[in-house]
């Protein structure tokens, strides 16, 4: 590309200098030729008027006086009878410029110059606009080099840039070139930058939070499985245990799809006015086996019957999380207590265990934060996962710990709470 830029900015020159050198060549040389012509008719016409001069005041007209006056010409001068007076060098050859002027008193003045002379002007102003037309040449050159340099390394950069996009380096470089349109696609590839990095990052978070989000109910999976193999002389141990193995895996399925739905950035959610009391105790079931083998006990309390806005899988996953949570860090027994808010349905899950540390407390929510024994998603991935629907997770006791799980109210329960406070109209 730089050699075409090159090539073709050079023609453009070349055509531009023929096109004005050759009409002002022609043009100084037909001046320069004229110009001697019309000098010769005026010292003409000036030596005619001093030989009539002398013949009037009846001075001597000599060839010496003539010759210092008019240097490098050769002159004859007829007088009126007849006498013939040379000035200047020898006479030129029959290349000679010539010029007669003749008055009425019989004075005849020739005045004649060497052609060469007047040649020799018109090759200097020649080889003058020859100059010129190189020097041209030779500034357009060095433009058209740095022209093409000044496209090229930037469409160079760009395509490196690119390169580098397509090998998964996503990392926008915020180079500017000084030319609008070049600059333009250099903004559109960082903008794609910007857009593969985050797409990058959303990849390994999702692979991330996938992996985290899995582990729960796998784990809980293989736990019923182990109780199906380790009661398999008892038919009817195994059909339950069997059921809620198909039930993990159900909700295996769920999990997935919500963190699908994640990735495809999703945050519409599928919030249903549902009754929480059997999503709780379809969780407690599940871990309480659990529990039992570390010598400890889920206790649900409060209020029965409670309907709330949420998704029986995202609540299930929030409950699920909240109660691996306290298996791995909490201590003593489980506390799940469900009861109404202020447009709200409440269910505090607490422990008896230590609580959470002082350095950890305000950013327990933030992902990646965890005391050491977890990989710090739990808690992120549960509160956003309130979020969708509506609802929201929230620290209500750091020590021991509780956590409130704050779900709406659907609107026609809402309405009559207003009515009991407000009275019958």
């Amino acid at each position: 590309m730089r050699r075409r830029l090159l090539f073709s900015t050079l023609a453009v020159a070349v055509v531009a200098i023929l096109l004005l050198g050759i009409p002002l060549a022609y043009a100084t040389h037909k001046l320069i030729y004229e110009e001697a012509q019309r000098s010769l008719e005026r010292e003409a016409s000036s030596i005619v008027g001093g030989v009539l001069f002398s013949l009037e005041s009846r001075q001597d007209i000599t060839s010496e006086k003539i010759s210092q006056e008019y240097h490098g010409r050769y002159i004859v001068i007829t007088l009126p009878d007849n006498k013939v007076i040379t000035a200047g060098g020898k006479p030129p050859d029959g290349a000679g410029l010539l010029t007669d002027s003749r008055t009425q008193s019989g004075v005849h003045v020739q005045v004649s110059q060497e052609a060469s002379e007047v040649q020799d002007e018109a090759l200097r102003q020649l080889l003058l606009i020859g100059g010129l037309a190189a020097l041209g040449m030779a500034v357009t050159v060095g433009l058209a080099m740095f022209q093409a340099r000044k496209l090229t390394l930037p469409l160079s950069d760009l395509a490196e840039t690119a390169d580098r996009l397509g090998s998964g380096n996503a990392r926008p470089r915020r180079r500017r070139y000084g030319i609008p349109e070049v600059d333009r696609v250099a903004e559109v590839l960082d903008r794609s930058a910007v857009r593969i990095a985050d797409l990058l990052a959303a990849s390994r978070e999702f692979a991330s939070d996938a992996s985290h989000q899995l582990r729960t109910p796998l784990t809980a999976l293989s736990m019923r499985l182990e109780e199906m193999i380790e009661a398999a002389d008892y038919p009817d141990v195994v059909r339950e245990e069997g059921a809620a193995a198909v039930a993990q895996t159900e909700r295996l399925v769920a999990v997935v799809e919500q963190l699908l739905a994640r990735a495809r950035h999703d945050r519409t959610g599928t919030a249903t006015a549902l009754p929480i009391d059997d999503i709780i105790a379809q969780q407690v079931e599940e871990w309480q086996p659990i529990f039992r083998r570390d010598g400890r006990e889920i206790r649900i309390t409060g209020d029965r019957d409670l309907v709330g806005m949420t998704n029986p899988e995202g609540l299930s996953q929030i409950i699920a999380t909240l109660l691996d949570n306290s298996l791995v860090h909490g201590g003593g027994t489980v506390t799940i207590n469900t009861k109404p808010g202020v447009g709200s349905v409440v269910v505090e899950i607490g422990d008896e265990g230590p609580g959470i540390p002082g350095d950890l407390e305000p950013r327990i929510f933030e992902r990646s934060v965890s005391s050491g024994r977890g990989t710090g998603l739990g808690l992120y991935l549960a509160r956003s996962l309130a979020v969708v629907d509506g609802g929201r997770l929230e620290l209500i006791s750091p020590r021991p710990a509780v956590f409130g799980v704050f779900l709406r109210q659907p609107a026609e329960v809402q309405l009559a709470e207003q009515r009991v406070v407000v009275g019958p109209t």
